[in-house]
């Protein structure tokens, strides 16, 4: 049995019998509403706090990456190769972060998830014209499409 989670206040002799132990109980609940760093930097109290404190967004980057973006470990045996795979991971998340930030600026009620599979739904049309020509068409079938349509056509006003 691990000391872990409720086991670390359970006491166990003779390998069968089974108490809680009240004083564990006691000390740890000493610690109640307290929140405690640990850390091997030279930075002052206030600073190491407020490091803390902007964690959530790089655990938040990590989240996107293995979610959304569905990077997965790779073993590469290279500097060279190592050094590419983060370099793509880094690049597909900045282009991730910056369509969300465009999405936001123009007021486009959806997340980057539905933006994109909304947007693997739209056809666009190209013909060669008999005088070598080429004519374009982006069809926007449904309002969900024509909701990305400023974040596709720039000119769409």
């Amino acid at each position: 049995m691990n000391k872990r989670g409720y086991n670390k206040f359970l006491d166990i002799s003779k390998d069968i019998e089974v108490s809680i132990n009240e004083d564990k109980i006691r000390e740890d609940a000493a610690w109640d509403g307290l929140k405690g760093y640990l850390t091997n930097t030279e930075l002052g109290k206030e600073e190491v706090v407020r490091q803390y404190h902007g964690l959530w967004v790089v655990e938040r980057a990590f989240r996107i990456g293995k979610g959304q973006l569905e990077m997965r470990p790779m073993f590469h045996f290279t500097e060279k190769r190592i050094e590419a795979h983060i370099c793509i991971c880094f690049v597909t998340y900045r282009m991730y972060k910056e369509l969300e930030r465009n999405i936001r600026q123009l007021g486009i009620p959806m997340s980057v998830d539905k933006v994109l599979s909304v947007a693997k739904t739209i056809t666009t049309i190209r013909l060669r014209l008999p005088n070598d020509g080429l004519y374009t068409e982006t069809l926007y079938t449904t309002p969900q499409q024509e909701a990305i349509r400023p974040l596709i056509d720039p000119d769409f006003a």
